[in-house]
Formats: C-alpha cells, sequence, structure tokens
C-alpha cells in the first residue's frame, strides 16, 4: 500500500516539533533569590521589592518564560555557577565573582555591619583584629563567609538561612552576627525580638559593595544584554530606586 505524503513527513514534522520544544526549554530562565528584606515569599510565591523590579525588567525586555524560585543561598548560588539562563539576584559583585557571571544590574549599594548582643561586655570589638577573636555567625556560599575567611577569620558558624545565624546570636552560640540594617529589623521582628537587643560594633567597610541582578556564564549574551538594557531603563525611570529605598514592605 503506497505511503500517503502527510505519512511521508509526519517523522520530520514530529522531530522539528520536538526539536522546537526543546529549544522553548532551553532558553526558560530561571531566576532564583534567597529569602531577605527585598524577597520573599507572600501567600506561597516569590515577592518583595527586588521581585518587583526583576519581573518589570523581564516584561520590558520581552522575555515572558521564565520561573521565579526562592531557595536556600548556596542552593541559589550553585544554580548560578552550574546552569544555563540562570538569573541570580540578590547578589554582591566582588572580586573574586566577577568572572564567574554575567552582570546585569546593580540594584543598590550596601552596607555590612557586625553585631552583638547588647549588654554582653565580654565582646569588645574596636576593629577587625579584634573581631577574629569571636565566632561568627556566617551564611553558607554567602559573600560575608567569602570576606570574612579571606581576611583570616578561622571561628565562622555557617547555617543555611541568615535567620538561623540570628537565632544562634541569640542563643548565644556565637558571638557576632554581620547584617546589613534592613536585615536586623526585619529577622528580629520574625524572631519576635527588640531590634535593640542587637548592638552595632563595627561597620565592615571594605565589604560596601554592590547588590547585582546577573546570569550564569553560560546564558547567552542576548538574553544578558536584553536584559542590562531593560534593567537600564527602569533604573533612568526611577522605579529600582523607589522600590529598594526602606526595603521590605510587608
Amino acid at each position: 500500500m503506497p505511503l500517503r505524503p502527510c505519512s511521508l513527513f509526519a517523522p520530520l514534522i514530529a522531530a522539528a516539533m520536538a526539536l522546537a520544544c526543546a529549544c522553548a526549554q532551553a532558553d526558560s530562565i530561571k531566576a532564583v533569590t534567597e529569602d531577605s528584606s527585598y524577597t520573599y515569599l507572600r501567600d506561597g510565591k516569590v515577592a518583595g521589592p527586588a521581585t518587583e523590579i526583576v519581573e518589570a525588567t523581564m516584561k520590558r525586555a520581552g522575555l515572558t518564560d521564565y520561573k521565579l524560585a526562592l531557595y536556600p543561598w548556596a542552593r541559589a548560588y550553585d544554580l548560578a555557577l552550574q546552569e544555563p539562563n540562570v538569573l541570580i539576584f540578590l547578589i554582591a559583585r566582588t572580586q573574586a565573582r566577577e568572572a564567574q557571571f554575567k552582570w546585569a544590574g546593580e540594584f543598590m549599594r550596601i552596607e555590612y555591619h557586625l553585631y552583638k548582643l547588647r549588654g554582653r561586655d565580654d565582646v569588645v570589638v574596636h576593629n577587625l583584629q579584634d573581631a577574629k577573636a569571636y565566632s561568627v555567625g556566617v551564611m553558607r556560599d554567602d559573600v560575608r563567609q567569602q570576606y570574612l575567611q579571606s581576611r583570616g577569620f578561622d571561628k565562622l558558624v555557617v547555617s543555611a538561612r541568615n535567620p538561623d545565624s540570628l537565632r544562634m546570636l541569640l542563643d548565644r552560640k556565637v558571638h557576632l552576627l554581620p547584617l546589613p540594617d534592613n536585615d536586623v529589623v526585619r529577622f528580629c521582628k520574625e524572631a519576635n525580638v527588640d531590634p535593640n537587643s542587637l548592638e552595632k560594633v563595627l561597620t565592615l567597610n571594605e565589604m560596601t559593595t554592590g547588590i547585582y541582578m546577573a546570569y550564569s556564564r553560560s546564558t547567552p549574551d542576548d538574553t544578558v544584554a536584553r536584559t542590562r538594557a531593560a534593567f537600564d531603563h527602569l533604573k533612568a525611570e526611577g522605579m529600582v530606586a523607589r522600590l529598594m529605598v526602606g526595603g521590605v514592605k510587608k
């Protein structure tokens, strides 16, 4: 029985459709972040000021095929290092990380401080050298862990999330905790703790840096360029500063 023309082309059509689906999946962007004052879960969805900016950027760039996900920082960081088409935010741009990512836009500058429990007279810190004598709570693969290790700190206590580190400080399992001011207010509120129970003892001036969105290195340059251009337009319009000032507004 002779084959119909459509039967002859059916395998080719199926293969083309499969290839198109594979390409679409390959181009899908995974936007990952951690729980912070600017990114958090609300009603089961990733929300927050920085998330709004990312969504507006993707819309402006015409990159509609993306998914938002919130992970512990080490997991988000590893995905951005290992997989293509991963957009990570909010990530500190440091010299050590410069060549590891494709940088797409700066949300803000951030300043970190070392905090102790107020009233702990046994913890006396006047400079970075003093701080090395005490245990410090840090988050795994976070810029604070990387910075302190590079400065010779050998009493770091690593956890998966910032709130876990705060709990260790409150329970006197660590002496010091590096945090930006906004996170102190937020994490203390979530833990039902008065933020004034923490005392700022030292500003980590060398750690003041830009907080960015960045792509994994294997992400196509066109995707990065479109994202960067869209972000720059939103920043010029004032959206980025308006949303980021003040941090979390749950």
